[in-house]
């Protein structure tokens, strides 16, 4: 088993990075794994390519352990949103999900009632984009197939309550934007029946890595609608258009990129070695630090405080007139962080350099000193 020292040891990152909901800086064993992979694959020497071909069962054994769904459910995809656009494509009848959430989802949702009209979006009302159980039992019709929901709210850092949603929706679909937990947040994914996630954030594998899980109910359900010819059961189809496969392999349109699924899987055995829960309790206690750090200049927070409402996103609201030299605070003083509206988010994961901790406390202290002059 891999230790959280040794796990935190492989970020490369330099201080000063409060980002990984924007993008992770890939990690030591990634980097390792796409050396590796290149290596062969430049060499082509007699028998590797067979090895390549091997690289998408061993990512998908890889989201297996941090999900709960068999291998054969899951599906990778080079992005969340390419997942979300199979699912929402897929679907028959009305999606209940917030306008505030990631574009990815509403996008996917209006696109595919636009495209194959048979699929309505219900705009659900939240408080601050904050999806909750109650909000959407008391929103529910009849006419709902399927609930979407983001695992984490990228602008607001708020967790939702899977279980909670769960419960409430019955039977209907459950479908969850997982990017910005997948790998940092112990969340109950197998309460979900559709869950999307890309590996380029939180778990540091680089951008062209994702998956989409599909449950029993979910296979029943949705249609494949870009089903290429890898997603039969006939291994090359050739001179016939041969039926989807009943399983996940369906929702896949080709061949992925083998070395980008291997660096997914380096990610994730990691992870699952590690262990998500340890994992999560490290960036739990670093999201505190920031937060008690910027409480003693006394910038109004939009995401929660409480532990189990929230993930590695810590956004700052400071005064409208103050924005932008808070902005221009953290960018003086080499923070790298995400602004969006009148919010400033920081992101952070298990490791937390102290010269990361001095540097945004230079740039709050700057900013404190500019703003009551």
């Amino acid at each position: 088993m891999t230790s959280l020292q040794n796990f935190t040891d492989g970020f490369r990152n330099e201080p000063g990075y409060l980002d990984f909901g924007r993008v992770g800086p890939l990690s030591e064993v990634v980097m390792a794994e796409t050396l590796g992979q290149n290596e062969v694959l430049s060499r082509a020497r007699f028998g590797s390519l067979d090895h390549l071909a091997e690289q998408d069962l061993r990512a998908r054994t890889a989201v297996s352990a941090l999900t709960g769904f068999t291998p054969d459910q899951i599906v990778l995809q080079p992005n969340t949103s390419s997942g979300l656009m199979q699912a929402m494509f897929g679907l028959t009848g009305s999606v209940l999900l917030s306008a505030g959430d990631f574009p990815s989802v509403p996008f996917a949702a209006v696109r595919a009632a636009e495209t194959l009209h048979v699929v309505t979006p219900l705009w659900l009302e939240t408080e601050r984009g904050r999806v909750t159980p109650g909000q959407i039992r008391d929103q529910l019709t009849p006419a709902v197939a399927a609930v979407a929901v983001c695992l984490v709210d990228s602008r607001t850092g708020y967790r939702a309550d899977l279980d909670g949603i769960r419960q409430v929706i019955g039977d209907r679909l459950l479908i969850v934007d997982a990017i910005q937990g997948f790998g940092v947040v112990d969340a109950a994914l197998e309460a979900a029946d559709v869950v999307a996630s890309g590996g380029q954030k939180w778990t540091r594998a680089g951008w062209g890595t994702g998956f989409l899980a599909l449950s029993e109910r979910a296979l029943d359900r949705l249609v494949p609608v870009y089903s290429g010819y890898v997603g039969t059961d006939t291994a090359e189809p050739w001179d016939e258009v041969t039926p989807p496969s009943h399983s996940a392999r369906a929702f896949r349109v080709t061949n992925g990129d083998a070395i980008a699924q291997a660096r997914f899987a380096a990610a994730l055995e990691q992870v699952a070695d590690v262990g998500v829960d340890v994992i999560q309790a490290a960036m739990n206690d670093n999201a505190s630090q920031i937060i008690e750090l910027v409480d003693e200049f006394v910038i109004d927070l939009v995401s929660p405080r409480d532990v189990r409402e929230r993930a590695g996103i810590v956004v700052l609201e400071p005064p409208a007139e103050l924005l932008t030299t808070l902005v221009a605070s953290l960018h003086n003083h080499g923070i790298t962080a995400t602004t969006r509206g009148t919010t400033v988010r920081l992101s952070v994961h298990a490791a937390l350099a102290p010269d990361t901790v001095t540097m945004l406390r230079g740039a709050l202290t700057a900013y404190a000193l500019t703003a009551t002059y």
